[in-house]
Parts: structure tokens; C-alpha cells; sequence
């Protein structure tokens, strides 16, 4: 293994032919020079230079050697060049996980503009609940998680991550068209005791929320499906008339027979991306932004009520 600070006295030396010359590039004394000299002919197992006059020059071995310190130093410079653009510049590979919902609501438009911004930016994406993506974050694995907190049960954010709000999500209640509180609401939860229950997982935080707001609303849910995928939720309303509490985010257009109620109180989840503190590159800033800006439109041109077909408004929320 070769010391950087002897390859570059030997390639001072091979360029300035002097150990004059070589110290003064270097900005060390020349005494200095031949030191680091010595202890490269030691690392080397060879002799490196050899009296010429007054001075220095390289023998056959040195000369060999220079011309690899020549390229060596030119990689680590490219490399440190490159890593300078990595941490300033919106520049080569980023890694997203983020929650199936945001994937499908947020994710097309965001990368599409960030390609289209920063043509030397690669963005791999793949989708994980926050149990999955915020511990890769951690490991280096992934660069962002973009994840869901639920009131009750948020998103877990480990010591040496940070978090930037998104979004926010409205939820709202699912109703058979013929049940009799269908209608744009706003419906109060206790009043919904005669149906069955559609929920994530009990063991996911989307299902323990759902058991939690219904039995502080009073209820004691009969929950009788239990599946994951809010897609799968509007189809059970419409097929056997359960009801199902399902954010504007990740609802699909409502199928003939559902309708869509506001709550009251209202109901809402927030969407965060969750970055290593210590590795909030210009890229992650600019993935940040341009899912934030994404949903901020988003929110803007889709303001509607709450039974609108597909996915309904929500609203975008400053960095926390």
C-alpha cells in the first residue's frame, strides 16, 4: 500500500525533475520531499531514485512507479471530484422506497419530473411500508423512505434520521350507496353500528388504526375482512356492503354502488420522507421538493368532495 502524500512527492518529482522543483509544487520543503522519497523506496521494496549532481533523478523502477502515481492520483482526483458533485450537485443514483399509495398517486409524476430536471440523476424506486424502508434508510440501502403516519400510530423516525412532510391525507368513510347514511356527510362514526368492518391487517398500523378511532368513537368493530390493499377495500364495499375507512390517496375510482362520506371529527393520515441525517444530499433535497411540489398540485387541481370518483383532495403541508 502506497501513502498519497509519497506517490504525489514521486510524481513532483517526475514532472518538476528536481527536488527543488518537486517542493516547491508541493509547497513543502525540499527536506520533506526527500523524506517522503525514502519512506516510498521502504513501502516500494525497490530504489526509487538515485544521485544525479546536486540533486535527484528516478531510476528504471522509479520511473515505472511515477507513471502509476500519475494515474492514481488522477482517479482520486476524479473521485473527489465526483463525490463533491454528489454532495452539491443533483447527480448519480437515488434510492426510494415508499409506501404502496404514494407509488401509485405521487411516484409517476415526481420521478417523470425529476428526470426530465436532472438528466444525470438515476432514481431507483420500489415500494415497502415504513417497518421495511426506514430501516434500510438507516443501512444505507435506500437514500429516502417516503412513509405514512397514522394519528396514534406514526411512522417510526430512529435517531440520526429527518423527516420533511409531504403531505396530508384525507381519509374518508366508505358506505354501500344504499346504506342509510350514505351521503357526502359528514358522518359521525358511532352512528355506523350496523356493518361489518373491512381493515388492513391487525397486525399492520393502517389496521390497529382503524380498531383504535372506531372504538374511541365508541364501537366495538366487527371486522370480518381483513386485507391489505385499500384497492381491495372499495371492492369489498361494493360486493357484500361492508364498510371500510379509506385515505383520498390511495382510492381507486369509486365502483357503482359506493359512496364516499366525510367524518366527523375529520380524518386524516400524513405522508413524510424520512432521510439518514448524515447523507441529505442535493439529490435527496431535490427527490424532497419534487414530491412535495407534486402533491401541493395535486391537492390544487383535484379539490373536490369527498364522493368524487379516484382519489380526492388532500392538502399539502410545509417542511416540518
Amino acid at each position: 500500500m502506497f501513502a498519497l502524500d509519497r506517490l504525489r512527492a514521486l510524481d513532483a518529482l517526475a514532472t518538476h525533475r528536481s527536488v527543488a522543483g518537486a517542493a516547491a509544487a508541493l509547497h513543502l520543503t525540499p527536506s520533506a520531499v526527500s523524506q517522503q522519497l525514502a519512506k516510498l523506496d521502504r513501502e516500494a521494496g525497490a530504489v526509487l531514485t538515485e544521485p544525479a549532481g546536486r540533486g535527484l533523478r528516478l531510476t528504471p523502477a522509479g520511473r515505472m512507479l511515477a507513471e502509476h502515481a500519475a494515474d492514481i492520483l488522477a482517479r482520486v482526483a476524479a473521485a473527489r471530484l465526483d463525490l463533491d458533485r454528489l454532495r452539491d450537485e443533483v447527480v448519480g443514483e437515488l434510492r426510494i422506497g415508499a409506501i404502496p399509495t404514494s407509488v401509485h398517486a405521487l411516484a409517476p409524476a415526481a420521478l417523470a419530473r425529476l428526470r426530465a430536471t436532472y438528466p444525470d440523476l438515476r432514481v431507483a424506486l420500489a415500494d415497502g411500508e415504513a417497518e421495511e424502508t426506514v430501516p434500510a434508510v438507516l443501512a444505507g440501502d435506500l437514500d429516502l423512505a417516503v412513509v405514512e403516519n397514522w394519528d396514534g400510530s406514526p411512522a417510526p423516525v430512529p435517531a440520526g434520521t429527518s423527516r420533511a412532510r409531504l403531505c396530508d391525507d384525507v381519509i374518508d368513510l366508505l358506505l354501500p350507496a344504499d346504506h342509510r347514511l350514505a351521503g357526502p356527510g359528514p358522518v359521525d362514526l358511532a352512528e355506523v353500528d350496523d356493518l361489518d368492518w373491512v381493515a388492513d391487517g391487525v397486525h399492520t398500523r393502517a389496521g390497529a388504526w382503524l380498531l383504535q378511532t372506531l372504538r374511541r368513537a365508541g364501537l366495538e368493530p366487527r371486522v370480518t375482512c381483513q386485507v391489505c390493499g385499500f384497492g381491495m377495500h372499495v371492492e369489498l364495499v361494493a360486493g357484500i356492503g361492508v364498510a371500510g375507512l379509506v385515505p383520498r390517496l390511495a382510492r381507486p375510482p369509486l365502483p357503482p354502488g359506493v359512496v364516499a362520506a366525510t367524518t366527523t371529527p375529520p380524518l386524516r393520515r400524513s405522508i413524510d420522507a424520512v432521510w439518514r441525517t448524515d447523507r441529505g444530499t442535493a439529490s435527496v433535497r431535490a427527490a424532497v421538493a419534487t414530491f412535495t411540489d407534486v402533491a401541493a398540485e395535486r391537492d390544487a387541481a383535484q379539490e373536490g368532495p369527498a364522493q368524487a370518483s379516484g382519489p380526492s383532495s388532500w392538502s399539502a403541508s410545509k417542511h416540518v
